[in-house]
């Protein structure tokens, strides 16, 4: 028992510290993914969408002090019930992703691991497990420090992770593991390979035979098994097996419905002003992108806006601050995923990313 305590301690701290710092290099994406829970189809609790990034912050620091808590084996019977607490939530929210399809990535550790929601709910319940064997077992539990100077160590990294959230809201992700970081071309990146494997569906169809609707196969349809007088009622379409899906598979640059996606692309230098939405931009952010407009246009480049906004909201800011150039548009979650600021600066030069900054670095732009 002693050594399966002590592989479960290493292993569920290790874990927690590891998913905690990967989610709080990018707090603005799991912020997104709280939202999606909150939102209305899902949990439906839209008063909490406000405060998804506060949330999305306490948690992903909660996460790495309660695993330095562990590993050190500070206050053991307190850090064992706060991570049950926590296991509970996250097993809660991945088996409901998982169960209803309802958020396809639980963003359990951000972009840097992809996991499906059964992988996350799995993942989750072998935690829980070692958990649970951490309670059982905690007279097993050692202390490697002193209590003040173990709370000293939680302080400490307490203060850190506190400075790295700090760092990364008015900055961006210190790591990018998105599709969109800098080097990526976004055309190529778009490309499916010759051969890709292609999404499996399963189709039925559903006849009143007799007046009793019966439901058939494709093969059935197919090798004509249907009665003769048998009246159509509906079809259906599952996806069983997914098939290949490029890193970059949403992005699009629309103008009034034409898509001007790859004469941009081809564009010798393009500067891209991000704002998923205007509504909720920093109006800091906004205010410096004139005399930056200004600079690029005289070294060379195209610059366009690109939002999810509606035309009407587009015109009010364009009036409000004055804006010289044209906003295209392109879906809002895509457009979170290329940038988490609002609103923040992408450099291209023929359809590849050269740079990429926060609102409040933009003088670090070299053009």
């Amino acid at each position: 028992m002693k050594y399966i305590v002590k592989i479960s301690q290493y292993i569920v701290g290790i874990l927690f510290i590891i998913s905690g710092l990967i989610k709080l290099n990018d707090p603005v994406g799991f912020s997104f993914k709280l939202e999606e829970y909150f939102s209305e189809t899902v949990l439906n609790m839209p008063s909490f969408i406000p405060f998804a990034l506060v949330i999305a912050v306490f948690v992903v620091i909660f996460e790495v002090v309660l695993g330095v808590a562990l590993l050190l084996g500070f206050k053991p019977k307190l850090t064992n019930i706060l991570l049950l607490i926590l296991i509970l939530g996250f097993t809660f929210l991945t088996f409901y992703s998982a169960y209803f399809n309802k958020v396809t990535d639980c963003g359990c550790f951000g972009d840097a691991l992809k996991l499906t929601p059964w992988q996350s709910f799995t993942k989750d319940i072998i935690l829980l497990v070692l958990i649970v064997i951490l309670i059982l077992g905690q007279k097993h539990i050692k202390s490697y420090l002193t209590q003040v100077n173990g709370a000293f160590a939680l302080f400490l990294t307490y203060t850190i992770c506190l400075f790295i959230g700090y760092y990364v809201l008015n900055h961006l992700p210190i790591i990018d593991f998105r599709a969109y970081k800098v080097g990526t071309n976004i055309e190529k990146a778009m490309e499916i390979p010759q051969g890709a494997k292609k999404d499996v569906f399963e189709m039925t169809f559903v006849y009143k035979v007799n007046g009793v609707e019966t439901t058939f196969s494709y093969d059935d349809v197919m090798n004509s098994k249907i009665p003769a007088d048998a009246e159509f009622v509906s079809s259906d379409s599952k996806l069983i097996e997914k098939g290949y899906v490029p890193p970059i598979h949403d992005f699009i640059i629309d103008k009034e419905g034409e898509d001007l996606t790859a004469e941009f692309l081809n564009a010798e230098k393009v500067i891209l002003f991000i704002a998923y939405d205007l509504n909720k931009s920093k109006p800091e952010g906004l205010t410096v992108l004139n005399n930056f407009t200004k600079q690029a246009e005289a070294k060379g480049y195209k610059v366009i806006g690109m939002t999810a906004s509606n035309a009407e909201t587009i015109a009010t800011f364009k009036a409000q601050y004055h804006f010289n150039f044209d906003f295209y548009f392109c879906d809002g979650t895509t457009l979170k995923t290329i940038e988490r600021a609002n609103p923040s600066i992408v450099v291209l030069k023929k359809g590849t990313i050269v740079d990429k900054k926060h609102f409040n670095d933009i003088e670090k732009i070299k053009l």
